[in-house]
């Protein structure tokens, strides 16, 4: 049995997920905190939001973002990914920065004018 918070919404249900039944999920408020459990069990994703370095710009770190989620598993590869790069001014907030990266299917593009 796992247990997770669910932030589909604000409600934050206590979910508790039986892997021994079908993925039987129990606590939830709604039926979109089934589709959450289930997602997070099975193929767990996130946004990933960072910074990555920029020259001539009035800050010396230009936030990032993926313009979707990725899978959990290559988070840790991406971040490697983003520590390498370097961009110069002038950037455009949704200027692709990487595309495709860490072979994720997402962009990641920025989110602020430099």
């Amino acid at each position: 049995m796992k247990e997770l918070t669910c932030i589909v919404c604000p409600r934050g249900c206590r979910l508790r997920i039986d892997e021994t039944r079908d993925f039987l999920v129990m606590g939830n408020g709604c039926e979109r905190g089934i589709d959450y459990a289930k997602a997070e069990i099975t193929s767990p994703v996130r946004t990933l939001t960072s910074t990555v370095k920029i020259v001539g710009a009035c800050h010396p770190r230009l936030p990032v973002k993926t313009n979707r989620p990725i899978p959990k598993k290559l988070l840790r590869e991406a971040m490697t990914i983003l520590n390498r790069i370097t961009v110069h001014a002038p950037i455009r907030i949704g200027d692709v920065i990487v595309k495709n990266i860490a072979g994720s299917g997402a962009d990641l593009t920025a989110t602020r004018d430099m």
